[in-house]
């Protein structure tokens, strides 16, 4: 678990105040009260900017069952519910407003690179050992913010299971280390879109059945080829680069998983 700054622990405080959770009222956290990103005003249906779209990029892992949150900066019935579904899992007042508490959760989940709190770069970087996020289709800049929401979402589904530890066996790969471990010509993996994860206090099954309520669209677990001791998680309906037609893809027959 990671110590909050003296700067959160005041953020907190300042929230608590009465009044501070009024939808109503434009004012949020105080400017500055995070090393990602601050949030500066309250967000609910209807608004729309850049600050709704770093709220979905974190509240993205938490779609209605098969369904995705769309990074497109508007506040829409869409990510009112996964607001709603956030503040539930966290024990917040639900009421689909992202507000002082909602944003001091996040403040407390994020990291100041924007990693939320059980997820790092160093997970999804590099699959193959070299690190870094160069040598796929995309700029290395698009990539590593593509893994980013990948994390968030696996944040999520961490939470569903018990905020037990999953751990990540392969994230990114570059072009060669795709090749090297014989991945698909167009995998997700090469994107940043994608995780291979394993879990010690869940099953391969539950894993995958949690993720498809989690906002991931391509899901491949046990009794799919090659994939009976990993769980394959990815954002393929988000993702424009890759060519493919089918944009959801589920499949782990042992788990009585499939299309």
């Amino acid at each position: 678990m990671r110590v909050n700054t003296l700067k959160r622990v005041a953020v907190a405080f300042a929230l608590a105040l009465p009044g501070a959770a009024i939808a109503t009222v434009v004012a949020a956290p105080a400017a500055h009260a995070d090393g990602c990103y601050t949030w500066n005003r309250n967000l609910y249906q209807g608004r729309s900017g850049d600050d709704v779209r770093q709220l979905q990029i974190r509240v993205a892992g938490w779609s209605a069952y098969g369904g995705i949150v769309r990074i497109d900066g508007i506040y829409g019935p869409e990510t009112a519910a996964a607001v709603r579904r956030f503040q539930s899992a966290y024990g917040l007042r639900v009421d689909g407003v992202a507000g002082p508490q909602t944003f001091n959760k996040l403040y407390q989940l994020q990291d100041n690179d924007c990693t939320p709190a059980h997820f790092s770069y160093g997970e999804l970087d590099d699959g193959c050992g070299r690190g870094g996020w160069s040598g796929g289709p995309l700029s290395a800049t698009q990539t590593k913010a593509n893994a980013v929401r990948t994390m968030w979402k696996l944040e999520a589904l961490r939470r569903s299971l018990g905020d037990k530890p999953l751990y990540v066996t392969s994230g990114f790969r570059d072009t060669s280390c795709n090749r090297q471990v014989g991945g698909a010509a167009n995998s997700q993996h090469l994107y940043g879109y994608a995780a291979d994860v394993v879990s010690r206090t869940s099953s391969l099954c539950r894993v995958a059945q949690s993720a498809r309520s989690h906002g991931f669209s391509g899901i491949y677990g046990p009794g799919y080829p090659g994939h009976d001791n990993h769980v394959h998680l990815d954002s393929r309906r988000e993702n424009n680069s890759d060519g493919l037609t089918n944009r959801t893809s589920w499949s782990a027959p042992d788990c009585g998983v499939g299309n």
